[in-house]
């Protein structure tokens, strides 16, 4: 059993519950996967099952410890769909009955591709021998009606009987599935044909090429469906196929230099605190701290970028990225399922299970959709046999040519009512196509999801995609989001007239006291300022922190506070004229302005300031090209807020400052609220973008919470999407990518649902009594095993937008 780990890049499971996770085999349209779900919902203990068409998985969530895998795969198996717990990777090696996912897919494909060709080499015997006089002087044997009896009856045995014995156990079942159809339709135009070889005086037609030809469309449709599913799924497995094998387990040397011993073991048996060799070349196995050596590193496959990185003793680094220069030595910090890696990858699975909602109309059809073809089929066998032919009595009685010589024609040969009604119930059959369906939001999303994570985007599912779609309003956070986040002391001033201490110095020493009981970014910056002078810092106690207000201690026997003028008066604190103006002729540069308070009076300014990331202002303008309001939501000062958000180019109606974390989700539920004299129940679709635990909570109230990966793991869990590269204008592309795989789904879905319309009222001979014009049995097949190949090619063509 595989339990979907807990990660910083996903959301934390309910203590109450686990996720199972099932490779699931034998489902071939979208009413196996609704056979699955049911069957896995039924079971005792399960709260909710969702199953994946395209990568062939099924995720249940359980009641801990109620719900045994083993048992769970069993039922499953007997159902018709053999599955298996998927192992971790602590397992694999005691897996020797289970066969391996991948391997069984390569073997799918091999028995699919001799199927194949089986049909094909029937297929062409079969056409040639309706060649006519030509085959018939060239070989005679060929154009016998007994040798093309023979040619059904292999196709029925060879190719075909898989198809028609999973079609069989799914009508007992009472699951009936794509294969059912086929399997009714080939079986009754190979019985109708049988009947009237052996009863040549009924004067019924004979068209056994009708199930050759049936068998073969439908076998090489499903083996470039396999192939295109394989290209699908290729930048998912090249996912996989970063995370490292083995590492050089190194003991850790007693004497400074001194090479320990060396061990090779597997990566997954590493643990945290031990020490790793890596060689050039080698994949980093683990994420861990250079604490020996120096090298660069490819970290192209985390951030996108082809630039080698330096590290030396002291820097991080990431399972799954290459050491291109020298040998080192690290300490796992992060080992198995918690390195970065790990995580991208169970983020990446989980995300192509996440259906959008955009589907549920889909899933509800596919439930019926088999019973539904099957009626459509007896109805229209119904019609035609007691009222069509009687309405229209040339139509069965004409001459013209022969339909089983094409895939479609104008008036065919039929000598008996009950044939041509027999034929067009097979076509109806034959024709629908639930697999479409059942394809045409998983490969989209598997296609999507897999792009965006090579370029440094994690999407988290498909309904992410569909609000994407609709998103309409972007709110920023400003500092560490638009911000570097390492902003710079610039300002320490004494306020001369109140002078509470002795000099600047004393200010900084007194601040910086204060600031070491938080990690909030203006601490760093005031810390390092003392730092840079070489002050010595004095100890502080009782330190108190109010998230995006303030901070306070007590430091030599004064209780020193940090804050916001709204805090500081909150506390108490007296500010004068003079510290109100001094404080907005620094807020009009953009500094951000911390006042210092000892006692009950103000003592003095601290200027902060945190320079524009490089490419903030190009995120913004494309943003607003695409159509979307950009806004800006900051706790500092107005007078901040606003010289930001001068230098990005928005507009100060857009900008909201002063806003102390608690609120800002407040403000986010504002923006979504349905605003007073414009359209009824309209409202903003709102993206918020932030990197702190500050913003955790708007990230959670935003319809699209997209976080920084620089961020804290709370912010990175509540959001929807994560930006590994850390850079804003993949807050355009992972948009752009989100809305190009949303408009995929919705074209897969058109044309799925257009194919079928379309088809089954042709196939039931709509257009017969007007324009004599009918699809035959084989046509149907051609056309049924193409409209699943065009779904996933179209969502191939995803690739060509990641390219551009």
């Amino acid at each position: 059993m595989q339990l979907v780990p807990k990660t910083n890049l996903s959301p934390e499971l309910t203590p109450s519950t686990e996720k199972i996770i099932l490779d699931v085999g034998g489902m071939k349209c979208a009413g196996c996967v609704k056979a699955v779900e049911r069957q896995l919902a039924q079971y005792p203990g399960v709260k909710n099952a969702c199953v994946n068409l395209a990568t062939e998985v099924a995720v249940v969530e359980s009641e801990i410890g109620v719900v045994e895998p083993d048992a769970l795969a069993k039922q499953l198996t007997a159902a018709g769909f053999p599955s298996q717990p998927r192992q971790s990777d602590e397992k694999l090696t005691d897996r020797t009955l289970l066969q391996d996912p991948a391997q069984q897919q390569r073997q799918e494909m091999l028995s699919a591709r001799r199927q194949l060709v089986i049909a094909t080499v029937l297929l062409v015997l079969s056409g040639i021998g309706h060649f006519g006089n030509f085959s018939g002087a060239l070989l005679p044997g060929l154009h016998n009606i007994w040798f093309h009896f023979g040619l059904a009856t292999a196709a029925l045995l060879i190719p075909g009987r898989s198809i028609i014995i999973d079609g069989w156990l799914g009508w007992r079942r009472n699951a009936p599935n794509m294969n059912t159809l086929v399997g009714l339709g080939t079986l009754t135009a190979y019985i109708a044909s049988l009947v009237a070889l052996l009863f040549p005086q009924l004067g019924w037609e004979c068209f056994f090429d009708e199930p050759v030809m049936m068998l073969g469309f439908i076998l090489l449709g499903r083996t470039l469906e396999k192939q295109a599913r394989g290209r699908a799924a290729a930048a998912f497995k090249q996912l996989l196929d970063l995370q490292p094998q083995v590492a050089r387990l190194l003991s850790k040397p007693k004497i400074a230099g001194e090479v320990g011993e060396i061990l090779e073991i597997p990566a997954d048996r590493v643990r945290v605190g031990e020490w790793l060799q890596v060689l050039p070349g080698d994949k980093i196995p683990v994420d861990g701290v250079v604490v020996d050596g120096q090298t660069t590193i490819d970290e192209s496959m985390l951030t996108g970028e082809s630039v080698p990185v330096l590290k030396q003793n002291g820097d991080t680094v990431t399972a799954g990225t290459i050491n291109q220069s020298g040998a080192i030595a690290l300490e796992a910090t992060r080992t198995g399922s918690d390195t970065t890696l790990a995580q991208i990858v169970a983020l990446v699975e989980a995300a192509q299970i996440r259906k959008a909602p955009v589907q549920k109309l889909a899933d509800t059809v596919a439930g019926y959709f088999t019973y539904g073809v099957l009626t459509a089929a007896l109805l229209t066998f119904l019609f035609w046999y007691f009222i069509g032919t009687n309405i229209w009595p040339d139509i069965a009685m004409s001459t013209g040519m022969d339909m089983t010589h094409h895939l479609s024609t104008k008036l065919p040969t039929h000598h008996s009512p009950l044939l041509l009604s027999l034929k067009l119930a097979i076509s109806v059959m034959v024709v629908a196509c639930p697999c479409a369906l059942g394809l045409a939001t998983p490969t989209a999303i598997l296609v999507g999801t897999a792009i965006a994570a090579e370029q440094g985007i994690l999407i988290k599912g498909g309904d992410v995609l569909e609000k994407v779609h609709q998103l309409n309003t972007i709110v920023f956070d400003k500092t560490g989001t638009l911000t570097t986040g390492n902003p710079i002391v610039t300002d320490c001033l004494v306020l001369e007239e109140l002078n509470p201490v002795s000099n600047s110095q004393h200010l900084l020493q007194l601040a910086a006291a204060v600031e070491s009981g938080t990690c909030h970014p203006l601490a760093t910056a005031i810390r390092k300022k003392a730092q840079r002078q070489q002050l010595s810092v004095p100890s502080g106690d009782r330190f108190h922190t109010e998230p995006g207000l303030g901070v306070s201690a007590v430091v030599e026997g004064n209780l020193v506070l940090l804050g916001n003028w709204d805090w500081l008066l909150a506390h108490g604190i007296s500010i004068d004229e003079i510290a109100q103006k001094t404080a907005q002729v620094l807020a009009a540069d953009g500094k951000t302005v911390v006042g210092v308070a000892v006692g009950e009076k103000i003592a003095g300014l601290i200027a902060v300031q945190d320079t524009l990331r490089p490419d903030a202002k190009l995120a913004v303008d494309n943003l607003h090209r695409m159509g979307l309001r950009v806004m800006l939501l900051s706790g500092d000062t107005p007078a901040a807020a606003f010289a930001i958000a001068e230098q990005l180019g928005l507009n100060p109606n857009d900008v909201m400052a002063g806003v102390p974390p608690a609120k800002k989700a407040d403000v986010i539920k504002s923006l979504q609220t349905p605003e007073i004299g414009k359209i009824p129940n309209s409202q903003s679709v709102v993206a918020m973008v932030g990197d702190g635990i500050n913003d955790a909570p708007a990230l959670s109230q935003a319809d699209i919470g997209i976080a920084l990966h620089a961020g804290t793991d709370v912010a990175m869990e509540t959001a929807d999407i994560v930006l590994m590269r850390n850079s804003l204008t993949d807050v355009v592309k992972s948009i752009q990518l989100s809305r190009a795989t949303f408009n995929t789904i919705r074209q897969n879905l058109f044309w799925a649902f257009a194919y079928n319309t379309l088809g089954i009222p042709l196939a039931a001979g709509i257009l017969l009594p007007s324009l004599h014009f009918v699809l035959n049995p084989a046509g149907a097949a051609a056309l049924m095993a193409f409209s699943s190949v065009s779904v996933v090619t179209n969502s191939l063509l995803l690739r060509r937008f990641a390219r551009s």
